[in-house]
């Protein structure tokens, strides 16, 4: 796909060594919405012209056909830039309307990996940000349980993620976190650097509620 002027003045821009992801923000603020100059960023295949493609989609333009192709497209990249565009994804795009939302509520079985780890992120995402969890958390809990470990790291990570926050905001289910995280042992021996929370369900719950104590 040849690029417009202006695509391609803001590809040379972002696509250097010294972008920073503040940097896209700043520019897709200017920008604002334009579905049209996303569409071009993106079919670079780049990384930094992808994120900044998701910041200025139109989010009326996407419905389930052109999220699966940006999905399938996602997932071309490493595992670090996976997440990175996934979590873009979601957070600017797919928890904007409510069928999007709906199209994350549907991906827990999906084929794509992203997917899978949007739809647990999201899940973990309705509890950290303090927002009344949906009628779901013994289910969640009971497929985190059975499934967790079968799955992919970057899967692993968002439904964890998804039981420590269930543990910290739903105080009928902490001691079932808690266990969970024991009889799996997922992230037992992890090495925490100073000053990040661990993974270990059991030393995360804890380390976060003793934060809400002091």
């Amino acid at each position: 796909m040849n690029l417009s002027q202006q695509a391609q003045n803001i590809y040379t821009t972002i696509e250097s060594e010294n972008t920073k992801l503040g940097d896209l923000r700043k520019i897709a603020k200017e920008i604002s919405v334009n579905h049209s100059l996303a569409n071009e960023l993106w079919s670079t295949a780049k990384f930094m012209s992808r994120l900044m493609a998701i910041l200025i989609m139109d989010k009326k333009e996407l419905d389930n056909k052109s999220i699966n192709t940006i999905c399938h497209q996602i997932q071309n990249h490493n595992v670090d830039q996976q997440m990175q565009l996934g979590d873009w994804l979601m957070a600017n795009q797919l928890t904007k309307a409510k069928k999007t939302i709906a199209i994350i509520n549907s991906w827990e079985n999906s084929e794509l990996s992203i997917q899978r780890r949007i739809f647990w992120y999201y899940q973990a995402r309705l509890r950290w940000t303090g927002q009344s969890p949906p009628n779901n958390t013994e289910i969640l809990l009971t497929a985190i349980e059975t499934k967790m470990l079968a799955e992919k790291p970057e899967v692993q990570w968002a439904m964890n993620f998804t039981a420590a926050w269930i543990g910290i905001y739903e105080d009928v289910f902490r001691n079932r976190c808690i266990e969970i995280g024991h009889k799996l042992g997922l992230y037992k021996d992890e090495v925490v650097p100073k000053n990040c929370h661990p993974n270990f369900l059991p030393k995360f719950i804890e380390s976060e509620l003793n934060k809400r104590i002091g």
